[in-house]
């Protein structure tokens, strides 16, 4: 059947319009219900989740993906927790954030408001499903939803929850709106919709970011890969740096924020490498090293160059030493993604310069990059890690989801 995006994009902006200036309280409350719902139905939704599960299998799916695909009831639970704590949040729509008093009278203030309508494109984790549609919520947002077919039944019964609920709340039709067709025309009609879009944000693989930007006729923030690294400085706490380079790999190696390459200074090289190495391997990590760290540990596979750019999602690392925290610094902003980056070090200076000197989105000192999440910063949820430079950076939560206007307030003032 064909889908109508055009009469479904304009609901959402006409839905979008009522939402810029529903109370903070209205808001509130259908998160709640929303939060409720979705412990209410968690058999029907994972039922759901558990038919893609099974296809993935079927289909030959790595264990990673299908771990980002699985919702049992902790994660399901987790999805309720976030649409709370979303609703605990302040409301930024309508915060002044400046005044403006001109010589002539003139008083102008520029006042936080909603983007509009909000498209996201995105792929395997279908929690994503639920955290998009509470943030653009309570940011005064409409948005569509368009995800994965890998994903397509765990999605559409978690929109089903969500929907139901925030209309019986009193929230307009097209406020939340799943778009289940998965051909790609389909997606390229939704990205020339720049009458009634007014901002997509893909979330995926480096493909379906680069298709996204490339076919878009309105606005895009990319959620771009995640290469980050992790550098063990030579004054590095070396238990200190196992331990959190072993999370940063292994903890969920199939998200963005999971560490993929790994630089380690020569002078400690020997030192920290081999234990280390002998702990990712015991957990099923591959090892894909530079000429000095295969002399270290001649077990390991021997890096090639395209593995310096690779953003694996999934127990695979890539190592490489060092002279010093320059050199550092110049692989990661060579092959990194702007993402998130960490430096172990126990020396100031080190820590300054990496700070200064690392243009990525989140740069970490003695801490996982896998911090790299809107919840992690107080944030309830994320609709994403931009990795742009512009508008927003990093986890984007409510605040990232709002623009601004201009307010001017005369007495009778015309220019002259």
């Amino acid at each position: 059947m064909k889908t109508d995006i055009k009469k479904i994009c304009r609901k959402a902006k006409e839905a979008s319009r009522r939402l810029a200036i529903l109370d903070n309280g209205a808001k509130n409350a259908a998160l709640r219900a929303m939060a409720d719902a979705l412990s209410r139905e968690s058999s029907y939704i994972a039922s759901e989740n558990s038919k893609d599960i099974e296809k993935a299998e079927k289909s030959g799916l790595s264990r990673v993906l299908i771990d980002r695909l699985r919702l049992m009831p902790s994660r399901i639970g987790d999805m309720a927790d976030s649409l709370l704590e979303i609703a605990k949040l302040r409301d930024p729509v309508g915060d002044l954030l400046e005044t403006i008093k001109r010589p002539n009278g003139l008083v102008i203030e520029k006042v936080r408001v909603p983007i509009g309508v909000i498209l996201i494109i995105y792929e395997s984790r279908p929690n994503v499903t639920s955290d998009c549609a509470g943030l653009c919520l309570k940011s005064g947002n409409a948005v569509i939803l368009r995800g994965g077919k890998e994903a397509i039944n765990s999605n559409v019964a978690i929109f089903n929850v969500l929907n139901k609920a925030a209309l019986r709340c009193g929230l307009p039709e097209g406020a939340i709106t799943m778009i289940d067709n998965p051909d790609r025309k389909v997606m390229e009609e939704l990205l020339a919709q720049s009458d009634f879009i007014d901002l997509a944000m893909p979330r995926g693989g480096e493909a379906l970011i680069k298709y996204v930007t490339e076919k878009a006729r309105i606005p895009v923030i990319k959620h771009y890969k995640g290469v980050c690294h992790t550098y063990v400085d030579r004054s590095a706490d070396l238990k200190m740096a196992e331990d959190i380079c072993f999370n940063a790999k292994v903890q969920r190696p199939g998200v963005c924020n999971a560490m993929e390459t790994l630089l380690v200074h020569e002078k400690i090289a020997r030192k920290f490498l081999p234990g280390m190495i002998k702990r990712y391997e015991a957990s099923g990590v591959e090892i894909r090293g530079s000429k000095e760290v295969k002399s270290i540990s001649p077990g390991v596979n021997l890096a090639k160059e395209e593995d310096w750019h690779t953003e694996y999602l999934d127990l695979i690392l890539s190592v490489k030493t060092v002279k010093n925290v320059d050199e550092a610094i110049s692989h990661i902003m060579k092959y990194g993604s702007y993402h998130s980056d960490a430096i172990i070090t126990g020396d100031k200076n080190a820590q300054a310069k990496f700070l200064k000197e690392v243009d990525s989105a989140c740069v970490y000192v003695n801490a996982s990059t896998r911090f790299t999440d809107g919840g992690e910063f107080g944030k309830g949820a994320e609709i994403g890690i931009s990795t742009d430079k512009i508008h927003a950076r990093g986890p984007m939560g409510i605040e990232e989801l709002t623009s601004y206007k201009y307010l001017i307030y005369g007495s009778g003032q015309v220019r002259r």
